[in-house]
């Protein structure tokens, strides 16, 4: 059942990010980033067992934000990668932020939810930390490295190249600084390097799935479907 679920969340998820830019262009991704990078975040509390291993949840969230990056910087150029990467993690940093403050507010003898809202949001400073280096250094890597893949590998019969390998290799990065900050030390090495290899796996076929989504988003631009922002 379990497997079942994901490949639905994973077609929900690429399905949401090709029709908000076949219907809103590059605006319909800046609203996509914020929103996988908050439910990722979330998501990633939660222990499931996924093709036989022990994982987390948030893969399938995470990795659709660089499906939406490479559309950006297939169709729109770094700048407007760059800016999505931005918005992704300002909605991180200040959504913590936020619900931080709002934990502190002193509950009413009523209020049932609090304890469930303090163990979703009030996030380790060690895992917080790992999590906003991670993406900020891997997003950033990945829209570089796809730019530099478009200059030696230019054409509409590299783009699985450039996308596969950016992201895949931008993926591994975010995996180790991940792991490293936040897990090094914690576990004995067995198990570390256990994590970040299962981490890195289901990644990373995630990413390998997100293909056909970066073909279908250039044939909408090519044709003109997409709509320009204003």
């Amino acid at each position: 059942m379990n497997e079942i679920l994901w490949v639905c969340m994973l077609i929900l998820n690429f399905t949401a990010v090709l029709m908000l830019y076949r219907f809103l262009g590059e605006t319909g991704l800046y609203v996509w980033v914020p929103i996988a990078t908050i439910l990722a975040n979330i998501q990633v509390m939660k222990i499931v067992q996924l093709f036989g291993f022990t994982a987390t949840l948030g893969n399938i969230a995470y990795a659709s934000l660089f499906l939406a990056t490479d559309i950006l910087s297939e169709n729109h150029g770094r700048r407007a990668a760059s800016r999505a990467v931005w918005i992704g993690f300002l909605s991180m940093l200040l959504s913590i932020a936020i619900m931080s403050l709002a934990l502190a507010f002193k509950p009413d003898a009523s209020d049932f939810i609090q304890d469930s809202l303090y163990q979703i949001f009030s996030f380790m400073p060690r895992v917080l930390c790992a999590s906003l280096c991670a993406y900020l250094v891997s997003q950033f890597y990945d829209v570089a490295c796809y730019h530099f893949w478009m200059r030696v590998r230019p054409g509409i019969k590299w783009l699985w190249w450039r996308n596969n390998f950016s992201t895949l290799s931008a993926q591994l990065l975010d995996t180790l600084i991940f792991v490293g900050i936040a897990f090094y030390g914690v576990f004995e090495w067995k198990v570390y390097v256990s994590i970040i290899w299962t981490t890195y796996a289901l990644k990373a076929l995630t990413a390998l799935l997100d293909t056909p989504c970066i073909y279908i988003a250039k044939s909408m631009y090519q044709k003109n479907l997409i709509p320009k922002c204003d």
